[in-house]
């Protein structure tokens, strides 16, 4: 048998070899109508012959290629038929449709009758039919055709689909496919959590017997199809938990009367809820939660008699709940949670005899609650926190007896509680907190045995801790927290009895007496916190007993005595906070065995002896406040306390080390070094047995007086070469280091000063380290370049009319000290690349330390964005300029990088133009190494100027500060380059942050709104748009989705040299 497409044919006809039957062969065609099955009636020509063996290339990826949406494939040998025939592909015609009426074309045989060919044809026909039903199914069933075009549509990362095959027959046997068992038709698609990306493909319209459609958990974008109205069998429809976006159609639902379940949860879609929903009759569950509906809600909405579950929670919806809701006799969960609904919770709500669970908080609900809310005797789940519903709680709560989850929290409830709260014995959860609740606890609650939260805090509650919660009768409680109220007298002593309890907080009442001794009895106590109280008396040794403790609060109480040493066993301690009170005695040296300390503030106590040394050894300190004591001794050296914070160790005066800028007694500090290639470490030669005898004496006496002599003889020696103005200074040059007098320090501080220490001047190049317009030159106003958060910059002039900029440190109290500050230094000098600021040297003293550098004469970049005049040279910063600025800048970072130098604060102002070539160069790195005592928060506050650019781990204590910070900078100057806008720009009712701009513009298509409008259009967009793209990438919420420097590098030459493969990497 031979299968022929003939070109002269106006569609596919059949050719048989009949060689037994005829005399000679012949040929003859069949209308496809005639055919057992159908070839669709469009197909891409083609033109080969293929054996049996072999399959052609498949008209579904040819139609895909032409983005034609048709039921076809290619035409093959079907599976199971034996025989030695072959299948030849010789021709396949383009096949048309003229108003449903198919052209066909037949072709009589050769020298026989028209009569008798036709008896031929329609003999053969019928007697071959067994055999060519399989073969001449050579076209996909709707199902497989519909699930290889999604395929095609979407994203697969993780191979999910790799079972659908083109090839198969069938889609029964596919990854998330169910079939009907007896029409092997798709009724269920359920690719949840399949990592799937791309748009709602337009193949699952071929899916015509699909009743079930759940795509939730992947990341599809794009919009909702109106399209899906057509699957008229369509019963579930879950979309949920991915990112589409815009409008859901109202002709979604004109036709709905089979749909039952709809979830659009968590994706990103706007606009209102359509009216056409209301059609939806048999609808029994509508989640459209976090998403971004607004406007009120359609009417009819709440007469879905049929409805069991409503969610439309985390919108922005405003609207009331309409009397009709007693229309919604099945409802079980009602969600509202966190719109901005208004007004009072009608009566008709006690008709929805079925609720189990009603969510309304976070939203303007008032008035008091409906009486009716008592007949709902089968609900188990009440939140009504975050409103503003006013009264008294009624009495009539008690009767909702099924309650599991009380949550009135957060309104405007007054008075005093309702006894019946003791007849809610099914109560697990109950939280009353920031209200306006008075009066005592009442007992009846000792009958809430399954009680495990409760929530008293914020309220005006008073008298004395309610026995009955500490005496046993609540055994399964573990969170209570009493904080914030006016309850006063001791603490029970029957701790022991909440042998459960893992959150238990007292703070902020008026509780006097003692830290019980129960407390070590709390054997899953994560949190203690009995902070600004009136308690009395020393810590309890027994608190050691509390071996899960992880966060004790004792703060602003009137403690005393010694912190005691068996608080080593609370291992897992993270939060240890002793402050204002009056503890005393020395720190114990066990606290160093609490390897997982993080903040610990003893300050404002009256502690005394040294530090322990060990303490060093705690890995995990973030904060370790011990100011205002009477600490003595040198602070632990190593670990977190090389870079503790200055104001932690303040006011104990007699506590040494750098942090607290005061020398250690017996520690002698180095001389002044004139060659800065000396280590000053020895001094050679041995002292006369004399002198060594009386060593002490001489080391202090001698250094009291030679320290003095040489202190005058340097400070003339300094002033007499200001007023000569020398212009020559010693013939050896071998090292270019100057001493000179502390009247440096006075001219760079803001008023004349006094300070008498010497200062040392260092240049790393061979240039004389001389001013020759003097040393008052350095602080003329005139010659100030700029401000920042650490200090100013001035220009000046060396000698043979070098300039360089001066950068003043205004935050000398936490520089390291100085044997730390050259070495750093030193290394920042080593620092040499085209698109880098060259550090050429710098100035010492302990308090005033300056950066000499290139002098770059362009201006920074932020002037060329954002500050340069009309017809300026913003007007000059073509697409070449600023692409290079981009690239020259990522080439700096990324050298930066490979010498493990974070730069920590990436802007415009920190990115300097070359005005004789154009080149960018990056200024002011490095900062963090001279300023180690800055802890992130210090230091975000002085680069306040930085807002926008600052990378989102750099306000988290716990997360690594890692040189991906500065690729984030880098990824907002980018954008900031391209758009020639301010990474956060303020308008009159707004503020608009340029990362979310680009990236809302590119998603919609609208380019032209993120290229700066100087251009006037004069940008290629092929490189316009990846570069924002890469800007976007480099601003990833996550660290670890950020490239490196080097990797940019690579990208952005890609761009401006695009080669094969570039989109795939941007994308």
């Amino acid at each position: 048998m031979r299968v022929t497409f003939d070109s002269s044919l106006k569609r596919p006809s059949i050719v048989h070899s009949l060689a037994p039957h005829l005399s000679r062969p012949s040929r003859l065609a069949i209308p496809l109508a005639n055919t057992p099955a159908s070839i669709p009636a469009r197909a891409c020509t083609t033109r080969r012959s293929y054996s049996s063996s072999t399959h052609p290339p498949s008209f579904c990826s040819t139609l895909l290629a032409h983005d034609l949406l048709v039921p076809a494939c290619a035409p093959r040998r079907a599976r199971g038929v034996k025989g030695p025939d072959l299948l030849d592909f010789d021709t396949v015609s383009v096949l048309s449709e003229r108003g449903g009426e198919e052209i066909a074309s037949e072709v009589p045989l050769r020298g026989i009758p028209w009569r008798m060919t036709r008896l031929l044809v329609l003999f053969c026909f019928f007697s071959l039919s067994p055999l060519l039903v399989k073969p001449l199914s050579l076209s996909l069933n709707d199902d497989v055709l519909g699930l290889i075009v999604f395929k095609a549509d979407v994203q697969d990362p993780i191979g999910k689909l790799t079972s659908w095959d083109e090839d198969d027959d069938s889609a029964c046997g596919w990854a998330g496919v169910k079939c009907n068992s007896r029409s092997n038709q798709v009724v269920e698609l359920n690719l949840d959590g399949f990592s799937l990306s791309g748009r709602l493909g337009r193949g699952l319209l071929q899916l015509k017997s699909l009743r079930k459609l759940s795509l939730a958990k992947n990341n599809l974008t794009g919009s909702i199809n109106a399209n899906f109205a057509r699957l008229d069998n369509l019963r579930i429809l879950d979309l949920s938990e991915n990112g589409l976006s815009g409008s859901v159609p109202d002709e979604l639902f004109q036709q709905c009367g089979s749909l039952k379940s709809v979830s659009f949860a968590r994706n990103k879609l706007s606009g209102e809820i359509p009216k056409s929903l209301t059609r939806c009759s048999s609808l029994v569950s509508l989640n459209l939660s976090s998403n971004q509906f607004s406007g009120p809600l359609p009417e009819g909405i709440w007469s879905l008699s049929a409805i069991r579950v409503l969610d439309l929670s985390r919108n922005a919806l405003e609207d009331g709940i309409n009397e009709s809701i007693q229309r919604m006799k099945n409802l079980r969960a009602l969600t509202l949670k966190g719109n901005r609904m208004y007004g009072a919770v009608p009566g008709g709500i006690g008709s929805c005899l079925l609720l189990r669970s009603i969510d309304l908080s976070e939203n303007s609900f008032s008035g008091s609650l409906p009486v009716t809310f008592s007949q709902l005797t089968l609900c188990n789940y009440l939140d009504l926190h975050g409103n503003s519903f006013s009264g008294e709680i009624p009495e009539f709560i008690g009767e909702v007896r099924a309650l599991e989850t009380l949550d009135l929290s957060d309104n405007a409830f007054s008075g005093k509680l309702p006894t019946s709260l003791g007849n809610l014995v099914s109560l697990k959860v109950l939280n009353l907190s920031r209200n306006s609740l008075s009066g005592p606890l009442p007992e009846s609650m000792s009958s809430c045995q399954s009680l495990q939260v409760a929530d008293f805090s914020w309220n005006s509650f008073t008298g004395g801790l309610p026995d009955w919660i500490f005496k046993g009768r609540l055994q399964e409680l573990q969170t209570l927290d009493l904080s914030s109220n006016f309850f006063t007298n001791q603490i029970p002593t029957d701790f022991g009895d909440l042998s459960g309890l893992q959150f238990l907080n007292l703070s902020n009442n008026s509780l006097t007496g003692s830290v019980p001794k129960g407390i070590g009895m709390l054997r899953k106590i994560d949190v203690l916190d009995l902070s600004d109280n009136r308690l009395n008396g020393s810590i309890p040794s027994e608190v050691g007993g509390a071996g899960s403790l992880k966060e004790l609060w004792l703060q602003n109480n009137g403690l005393t005595g010694n912190i005691p040493a068996s608080m080593d066993k609370c291992y897992s301690l993270t939060t240890l906070l002793l402050s204002h009170n009056y503890l005393s005695g020395p720190i114990p040296s066990s606290m160093s065995r609490l390897g997982n300390l993080q903040i610990v503030d003893l300050s404002y106590n009256n502690l005394s002896g040294s530090l322990p040394k060990q303490l060093a050894n705690l890995a995990h300190l973030l904060t370790f406040n011990i100011s205002h004591n009477q600490l003595q001794g040198q602070l632990p050296l190593g670990g977190f306390f090389n870079t503790i914070s200055p104001s932690s160790v303040s006011e104990n005066p007699s506590l040494c080390g750098a942090p607290v800028n005061r020398s250690c007694p017996g520690v002698l500090p180095k001389p002044i070094v004139l060659n800065p290639n000396s280590t000053g470490d020895t001094v050679s030669g041995s002292l006369p047995p004399p002198l060594g005898r009386k060593r002490i004496i001489l080391s202090i006496s001698a250094l009291i007086a030679i320290g003095a002599a040489g202190m005058i003889v340097i400070g003339v020696i300094a002033i007499t070469v200001l007023n000569l103005r020398v212009q020559s200074i010693s013939a050896s040059r071998s090292a270019a280091a100057l001493t000179f007098s502390g009247v440096g320090d006075e001219l760079f501080s803001e008023s004349p000063g006094t300070d008498a220490n010497s200062g040392k001047l260092v240049m790393f190049s061979t240039v004389d380290p001389d001013f020759s317009t003097g040393a008052h030159a350095l602080l003329n106003k005139d010659c100030e370049l700029g401000r920042g958060g650490f200090g100013a910059v001035y220009r000046t002039i060396l000698r043979d009319d070098h300039p360089v900029a001066i950068k003043k440190l205004t935050v000398s109290s936490l520089v390291k000290s100085q044997d730390d500050f050259e070495r750093e230094v030193k290394k920042l000098g080593k620092v040499r690349h085209p698109n880098i600021v060259a550090l050429e040297g710098y100035y010492w003293t302990p308090s005033l330390q300056l950066l000499i550098s290139e002098f770059v004469s362009g201006g920074s970049l932020y002037k060329h964005l954002h500050e340069a005049s009309a017809g300026d040279s913003k007007s000059s910063l073509s697409w070449n300029d600023r692409f290079n600025i981009i690239l020259g800048t990522a080439k700096g970072l990324a050298h930066l990088h490979q010498t493990n130098i974070i730069h920590y604060n990436i802007k415009s102002s920190n990115v300097l133009i070359d005005s004789s070539s154009g080149d960018p160069k990056v200024a002011d790195f490095g900062l963090a190494r001279l300023l180690p005592m800055l802890d992130r928060y210090v230091l975000s506050s002085k680069i306040q100027s930085a807002l926008g650019y600052m990378a989102p781990e750099f306000a988290c204590r716990t997360v690594k500060i890692t040189e991906k910070c500065d690729v984030y900078g880098f990824g907002v100057l980018v954008l900031e380059i391209v758009a020639g806008k301010r990474p956060v720009e303020y308008m009159e009712d707004d503020v608009v942050v340029l990362c979310e701009m680009v990236r809302g513009s590119l998603e919609d298509g609208r380019v032209e709104e993120c290229v700066d409008g100087e251009l006037k259009g004069n940008y290629p967009a092929e490189e316009a748009i990846p570069v924002m793209k890469l800007g976007l990438i480099c601003t990833s919420q996550v660290p670890s989705n950020r490239p490196d420097m080097a990797e940019v590098v690579k990208i952005l030459e890609l761009i401006r040299c695009p080669s094969e493969g570039m989109e795939e990497e941007l994308v």
